[in-house]
């Protein structure tokens, strides 16, 4: 969100406010900023439009005007700008890099989405027989995913390439499945944290893992290396309701699976 030609940054408030004041990038440049790392705020380039007394009725000509990056017939049609009733927040470390993150994975492989429904009425049905007894004799809670995730590591194995990576012009074969698994965060954010060598895990490794690192993740208590190394990823968009999603590849995996919501049909 720099203003063009200009390392220092303003907020889309200050840059509204330069734009319909038609105040120059070298005007814009000289204003002392008084908020964090020197950021010009709302009350510093409002108090150089009253030091200068053309808070409104400045009309000189825009010699250097500021650019938004995008064309100026838009610009024009299009107020991107708040307004002062908006609520202005500055995006937390995690969103950063989650966004930076996942326009790199757009520009970096090709994303090819396929849709399938499956009937899973054997799975539903033999989940509810055999989940009090996880619960009570095994002492694990039995979920959806763990399930998911033994079917992933099995077609994991009959179709290897897409167990890989991809490095410039060299194709990665990987020994080892390792599961990245989506989990959503209280304040809105994504975390993926890996299930070592799933394939070496029965279902009930599983979902110990699975229910485990969740938890975790929740409380903000996973460690770096479980958040490195996966292979393959599955997100869950059926835990918002979705029957469908067309999720972002998690680099350097090559793929990643949406599972959706379960619905009964006739």
């Amino acid at each position: 969100h720099a203003v063009t030609k200009s390392d220092r940054f303003y907020s889309p408030l200050v840059r509204n406010i330069a734009r319909e004041e038609n105040i120059t990038l070298d005007e814009l440049e000289q204003i002392r900023g008084t908020g964090k790392e020197g950021r010009v705020t709302k009350a510093d380039i409002l108090d150089y439009l009253k030091d200068q007394n053309v808070q409104k009725d400045r009309v000189q000509p825009i010699e250097k005007p500021i650019q938004m990056g995008v064309d100026p017939v838009v610009t024009e049609k299009w107020d991107l700008g708040p307004n002062e009733e908006d609520e202005v927040m500055e995006m937390d470390r995690v969103r950063k890099i989650i966004a930076e993150r996942m326009v790199e994975s757009r520009r970096t492989s090709a994303h090819v989405h396929s849709l399938v429904e499956a009937d899973i009425t054997n799975v539903v049905k033999w989940k509810k027989k055999h989940e009090s007894h996880f619960a009570k004799d095994l002492g694990v809670r039995l979920t959806y995913s763990p399930i998911f995730i033994e079917a992933i590591v099995k077609a994991l194995k009959d179709y290897p390439m897409m167990n890989i990576s991809v490095e410039g012009e060299l194709i990665i074969k990987k020994k080892r499945i390792n599961m990245g698994m989506a989990v959503a965060l209280g304040d809105g954010n994504l975390i993926v944290p890996v299930i070592k060598n799933a394939d070496q895990l029965n279902l009930v490794g599983l979902a110990r893992q699975v229910n485990d690192l969740a938890n975790r993740a929740r409380e903000n208590q996973i460690k770096p290396d479980e958040i490195t190394g996966s292979t393959y990823t599955m997100t869950n968009v059926g835990s918002f309701g979705s029957t469908m999603g067309t999720p972002i590849i998690l680099q350097p995996n090559v793929g990643i699976l949406a599972i959706g919501a379960i619905e009964k049909k006739v």
